[in-house]
């Protein structure tokens, strides 16, 4: 969530750096959460209390209040109240990134005859209980799931990580296609969801779902922990994806509901009536109501969590800035909560499509002067340090399975080497580029300084093009278009896999580096990268009949796409987050990067207002 992840699932943002980038859903931690000091979430002893409101505080609105659309990890806290998953990531200390079932009954296997002897045919139970809060209340079907499934690919506001399964689904590419000339009216859309299907998904009867691939997958649990997989209400075709209308439309199967949305400006939260305590295992739902203000900035937002404020308990979007955190380390402040993550965020995108300076960034000497023109560790220093910002050279964090042998570094910082690169492409006296970035992040606005000062001593001026929180991936890294008139040549972005442990290695190539496929907005390959050489060896990768032998095609993947100078990898970073004293079991999940607001519990005597 995007990732982040992240875009991209999954995004989206991470570590005190997640104030530079939001991430795709995709984006997210790979470990789990620990206190900056004991090792433990803070405040998780005591007995819960029940009641009160939970107030957060961010800048950054959602990315869509639409479920099956939804790609970043702003997006994926928000839904963690009011949509549910068939399966999830749970709040529970050095459990955050295990796969537990949500909605499903059960993890599938081959004994309890939820995975055929192929491993081609996934048979998935729902659990008892499963509401919709409608009027009246009906309960969540296997048919919602199918239409949950068939709305990610909508021509209207397709999901961002759609290159992770595309091809793993029977017959889901040919759908979508044929999805594409649908038209684009909620009636043309909802009609073909009703009266078209695919083989790769079914509802068996109201309480089983089949899924088929075309190739075994044994990570498809951990995949559907990925909140667009899941299920949609007939409802939802009265409006387009993603759509205003339907965000003041939104209909919940969890513990909470969207009582108020107002852009940009603030979401309410209030209970359920419809959700039954005893069919959820993942979310305890401990206070009445959760307000989210979306107009706190980040200093602002700290200051109030450290100082008790009464309307001040968690942050939405928002990590301590970048500045505080060696003096709340110090300190040994126990609301300080740092968690591994297995992120690359932030990196530096290079947009191969601008047409700016004679289409400069589409020649490889110049990506690779670029490589050599940024020093990794001035970045590292103006995000926080080296204590918690691990340095990475190339596309696979060392915390996947894929990253854990072979390091490299193919660009050592060296700025007479880039403009001797920039000359033998044809640009002897520098260039002109324009960097994307966000100036209302204490971490974005000084990346942005620092790349514009390490890159004028290769000969190359940088202009800064800003863009408000809301509209930096959705208005503009989103839209091949942008990129394609040269609104940006450089911006930065972050990312994590969409999922954890097996496989998690093809949701950072599929959606970031797989060519076509991968462009926005089905993609989050935002600077519009295609090698041959990366998507054949992706593409071995995904049908290799061992994981050794996946893992090792990956390994060149990411050393193809480091020879192509495709970004510029920072760091894999630890994520820092903070909460006030009054909020009890603020466990991160790296899923969401931040705290899960359906665990925590407040004090008796400041239950909020």
């Amino acid at each position: 969530m995007f990732r982040m992840r992240k875009q991209g699932r999954r995004a989206a943002g991470i570590s005190m750096l997640c104030a530079l980038a939001l991430t795709a859903s995709a984006c997210g931690g790979g470990g789990g959460s620990s206190n900056s000091n004991s090792g433990n979430s803070g405040n998780s002893g005591g007995t819960p209390v029940k009641g009160g409101t939970l107030n957060i505080q961010g800048q950054s609105d959602v990315d869509y209040m639409d479920p099956n659309v939804s790609y970043y990890s702003i997006g994926y806290l928000n839904l963690r109240m009011w949509s549910r998953s068939l399966f999830a990531n749970p709040a529970k200390d050095g459990a955050q990134t295990t796969t537990v079932p949500d909605m499903a009954a059960a993890i599938p296997t081959t004994s309890n005859g939820g995975i055929s002897k192929d491993g081609l045919t996934y048979t998935i139970k729902l659990r008892d209980g499963l509401t919709w809060n409608t009027k009246p209340v009906r309960p969540v079907t296997a048919a919602d799931f199918v239409r949950g499934m068939k709305r990610t690919c909508n021509p209207v506001q397709p999901f961002g990580g759609i290159p992770d399964f595309a091809s793993l689904f029977v017959g889901y590419q040919a759908f979508c296609d044929k999805f594409a000339k649908a038209g684009k009216t909620p009636k043309a859309l909802g009609d073909f969801i009703e009266k078209n299907d695919f083989p790769g998904i079914s509802a068996k009867d109201d309480k089983t779902i089949v899924f088929r691939l075309t190739r075994p997958a044994v990570y498809l649990p951990a995949m559907f922990t990925v909140t667009s997989l899941t299920a949609a209400p007939i409802e939802m075709d009265k409006y387009l994806p993603g759509s205003a209308q339907l965000a003041q439309h939104t209909i919940s199967d969890g513990p909470y509901q969207v009582s108020s949305y107002k852009p940009t400006k603030s979401i309410t939260y209030t209970r359920n009536p419809a959700w039954k305590a005893s069919s959820d295992p993942i979310r305890k739902a401990y206070v009445d109501t959760i307000k989210v203000d979306l107009t706190v900035t980040q200093e602002s937002s700290q200051q109030q969590l450290e100082t008790g404020t009464p309307t001040a308990d968690l942050e939405f979007g928002n990590q301590p800035p970048p500045s505080r955190i060696p003096a709340l380390q110090a300190s040994k402040d126990p609301n300080l909560v740092i968690g591994d993550t297995n992120s690359s965020n932030p990196y530096v995108l290079f947009n191969t499509a601008s047409p700016n300076n004679k289409g400069a960034l589409s020649k490889l000497q110049v990506r690779q002067a670029l490589e050599y023109a940024i020093n990794r560790d001035n970045l590292i220093q103006v995000l926080g340090g080296k204590v918690l910002n691990n340095p990475l050279t190339r596309v696979i964090p060392k915390v996947l399975p894929a990253g854990q042998s072979g390091n490299f570094d193919l660009y050592k910082y060296d700025p007479a080497k880039a403009k001797q690169l920039l000359t033998a492409a044809g640009y002897p006296n520098g260039l002109t580029l324009k960097l994307l970035y966000r100036p209302s992040s204490e971490g974005s606005s000084k990346s942005f300084q620092t790349i514009k000062q390490d890159l004028s001593k290769a000969g190359i001026t940088v202009q800064g093009v800003q863009s408000p929180d809301a509209d930096f991936y959705t208005k503009y890294l989103q839209v091949p278009k942008v990129a394609q008139k040269g609104v940006w040549d450089l911006s930065t972005a972050g990312w994590g896999a969409d999922w954890y442990g097996t496989g998690s290695e093809l949701s950072y190539f599929k959606p970031l580096f797989s060519g076509p496929p991968s462009f926005p907005p089905v993609g989050s390959n935002f600077g519009l990268y295609n090698s041959k050489a990366a998507n054949d060896l992706i593409n071995q990768a995904l049908v290799a009949k061992t994981s050794d032998e996946s893992q090792a095609l990956f390994q060149k993947a990411d050393e193809q796409v480091m020879k192509d100078a495709a970004f510029f990898p920072i760091t894999n970073p630890k994520e820092a987050h903070y909460h006030a004293s009054q909020v009890h079991n603020a466990i991160f999940v790296p899923a969401m990067q931040g705290f899960d607001p359906t665990n925590v519990w407040l004090d008796k005597n400041k239950q909020g207002g």
